[in-house]
C-alpha cells in the first residue's frame, strides 16, 4: 500500500457552506475508495474563494458597523482552514462509517513558513474572493488599496502575494497523526503563511498555492504519490485546439519542454505541473498524478490521469 498526499482545489468546494458540505460528501466517496484499499492519506485543499468570502464578510461588517473590528488576512486563512476542515473530515468520516471502516480523521490548522524576501510580496498574483466589474474593481483599488486584475474572462478579482513554502511548522504533528493511523487534513489553502521573527511566528497577508504546499508536505512525510486533483481527467497540450493531446504520462524533461512552450496556463495548470515536477524529482521512485477527483482510484493504476515521473 502507498502513502499518498491528495490536493483538492478550492474552486471545487462551492460558493456557500451548504453547497460545500454537499460537494464534499460526493468528494468523500473516491477518497474513501483509496482508504478502503489500505492507502495512507494526507489531504490538502485550496481556499481562494473561501478566504476571499471571509475577508469580504468582515469588510462588509466594518462598512455597516463602525465598531466592527478589522480581521487580518492570516486569521481569515485560519478560519477557512477550520470550517473547510470541519466539513471535509466529517464528510469522510460519514462515508467511512457507511462502509464500516474505523479510521480517525483529523484537521490540523497549519502554518507554513515563507521567506519575507520572497519576490512574490512585490508582485501579487494570486486571485481570491468574489468577481467584480472593472468599474467596481477600479473603485476598490482607489478606496482600499487592493491590486485588482481580470481573471480568465470571468471578471475582476483581488490578487494577493503567493510566496513559495519553505517549511511546514506543524510537520511533526502531521507525522505523528499519520503514523498512528489517522487520515490527516493539513495545509488548508496552502497553509497560513508566516515569517519567523526570533521566537515569534508572524502571519503575513498572502495565499500560498496549495499545490506547492501539498508538494512540500509530500516531501516531508516521504509520500509515494502526490495526487493533484482538478476538473480534467488528464493534462493536455494544445488545450482547446483541434490538435489537443491528452497525456497519459509525462517525464519531467517533457514537462520542462512544454512549460517553455507556454502550454500550461499560469494560475491554473502551470502550478500543478510545476509542483508535480518538484515532487517527482525530489527522490527516486516518487510519482505525481494530475487527475480528476472522480477517477482518483483509476489514476492510481494508470487508467486515468497523467503520471509525472523523473527519468
Amino acid at each position: 500500500m502507498s502513502r499518498i498526499v491528495i490536493a483538492l482545489g478550492g474552486n471545487a468546494l462551492g460558493n456557500s457552506a451548504q453547497e460545500q458540505l454537499m460537494l464534499l460528501r460526493q468528494a468523500a466517496k473516491p477518497i474513501a475508495d483509496l482508504i478502503e484499499q489500505g492507502h495512507e492519506l494526507v489531504l490538502a485543499h485550496g481556499n481562494g474563494p473561501q478566504v476571499g468570502m471571509i475577508n469580504l464578510a468582515f469588510e462588509s461588517s466594518i462598512a455597516a458597523e463602525s465598531d466592527s473590528c478589522h480581521m487580518p488576512f492570516p486569521e481569515c486563512g485560519a478560519m477557512s482552514q477550520g470550517y473547510i476542515g470541519f466539513h471535509l473530515q466529517n464528510a469522510i468520516r460519514e462515508e467511512l462509517v457507511e462502509r464500516r471502516i474505523k479510521k480517525p480523521v483529523a484537521t490540523v490548522v497549519t502554518q507554513v513558513l515563507v521567506d519575507r524576501d520572497d519576490p512574490a510580496f512585490k508582485n501579487p498574483t494570486k486571485p481570491i474572493g468574489a468577481f467584480y466589474t472593472e468599474i467596481d474593481a477600479r473603485e476598490m483599488e482607489i478606496k482600499k488599496g487592493y491590486k485588482m486584475e481580470e481573471d480568465s474572462g470571468r471578471g475582476w478579482r483581488r490578487v494577493v502575494p503567493s510566496p513559495m513554502p519553505v517549511d511546514v511548522i506543524e510537520k511533526d504533528t502531521i507525522r505523528t497523526l499519520l503514523d498512528s493511523g489517522n487520515i490527516v487534513i493539513t495545509v488548508g489553502g496552502g497553509g497560513i503563511p508566516v515569517v519567523s521573527e526570533g521566537n515569534v511566528l508572524k502571519g503575513v497577508p498572502a495565499v500560498i498555492d496549495k499545490d506547492y504546499a501539498s508538494e512540500k508536505v509530500a516531501e516531508i512525510i516521504d509520500a509515494d504519490y502526490l495526487f493533484i486533483l482538478t476538473a480534467v481527467d488528464r493534462v493536455a497540450v494544445n488545450f482547446g485546439k483541434p490538435n489537443q493531446e491528452n497525456l497519459e504520462q509525462m517525464s519531467t524533461s517533457m514537462a520542462y519542454k512544454y512549460i517553455a512552450e507556454n502550454q500550461f496556463a499560469p494560475g491554473s495548470m502551470l502550478p500543478k505541473v510545476e509542483a508535480a515536477i518538484r515532487f517527482a524529482e525530489s527522490k527516486k521512485g516518487r510519482k505525481a498524478v494530475i487527475a480528476s477527483l472522480e477517477k482518483a482510484k483509476e489514476a492510481l493504476v494508470g487508467k486515468s490521469g497523467t503520471i509525472i515521473y523523473s527519468e
